[in-house]
């Protein structure tokens, strides 16, 4: 085990049981190699590990509010820069941001898009839970299709969320960082590499982790690894990088799973195994199989 996989977040915090961020933290910010100082967006993350007077955190940690977690660590980065060139830091330090897919693909997408235009030397992870879980569960543009959340019930007159999930990838992507990797807290080596190369990067790079949510997507709190790697078996959400430009397909099943048997998993998607909604879980599967067949594709070029 890496001697810094819990000096960056104690135990201690409240996140509920199952729950996969803190493991996620612990392995990203045990790759680090030098200091980390860290911006967290209003989030589960944030209210669980921060209960006043207490706090989780061992390392240098900045709450925002819900929309700007990368701007503010791009106030600090530019700070420590210039504290540098007057000589009064000499440490070499290494500035993390972490929000959940509401606080990055909705609210924060804005202060993350700046950042990375401007080209802080900064790692920012999503933690993709799929929705807005620590108000309740109401729908974000992370949320997949056809699931049932607060603000998309499920009903006669509804199915769950209709609009596709947001490629938030392809939007980083956009904006021609070095590094940027979508991996899964269900395949840990995967993600220790891809932190390693994020962490190494000079100027910003980006993760997004799957995320399950017990409370939220309904399903018991010993199963979370397990659905986490039905999520990747059944490509509903493949493990790629893209490196300067190159994508790269980290793994692919030799058997591939049909999606139905991740989304039968959890009650959010339940109401979808009903006879009328046949031809919501044939699309379901057709969209996965084309975004696939996309990144394989660019993969191989």
């Amino acid at each position: 085990m890496n001697k810094n996989l819990a000096k960056n977040l104690a135990s201690g915090h409240s996140a509920c049981a199952g729950c996969a961020f803190p493991s996620i933290v612990r392995t990203i910010l045990g790759e680090a190699t030098t200091p980390v100082v860290i911006s967290n967006a209003t989030g589960c993350l944030e209210v669980t590990s921060t209960i006043y007077p207490y706090t989780a955190w061992k390392a240098p940690y900045i709450h925002s509010a819900f929309a700007n977690a990368a701007a503010t660590i791009s106030g600090v980065e530019r700070a420590y820069l210039a504290m540098r060139k007057k000589g009064k830091i000499e440490k070499k330090i290494k500035f993390v941001a972490f929000g959940g897919d509401g606080g990055t693909y909705d609210i924060g997408l804005q202060a993350l898009s700046g950042a990375l235009e401007r080209g802080h030397n900064f790692l920012y992870v999503v933690y993709d839970n799929g929705g807005y879980m620590n108000t309740g569960n109401q729908r974000s543009s992370a949320t997949p299709y056809g699931a049932g959340t607060e603000t998309t019930p499920i009903g006669k007159e509804s199915f769950g969320k209709i609009e596709a999930r947001k490629n938030l990838m392809e939007i980083v992507a956009a904006h021609r960082i070095s590094y940027l990797a979508q991996a899964n807290i269900a395949f840990m080596a995967d993600l220790k590499i891809k932190a390693k190369k994020a962490l190494a990067v000079d100027g910003p790079s980006f993760l997004t982790v799957f995320s399950p949510c017990t409370n939220n997507w309904k399903f018991p709190t010993s199963q979370y690894v397990a659905i986490a790697k039905l999520a990747t078996e059944t490509n509903f959400w493949p493990l790629y990088e893209i490196e300067n430009g190159n994508y790269k397909l980290n793994w692919e099943p030799k058997k591939i799973t049909p999606v139905m048997e991740f989304l039968k998993t959890q009650g959010r998607f339940k109401h979808l195994f009903s006879e009328k909604n046949k031809a919501i879980l044939e699309k379901i599967q057709k969209n996965v199989n084309d975004e696939f067949a996309r990144i394989a594709s660019l993969s191989e070029e």
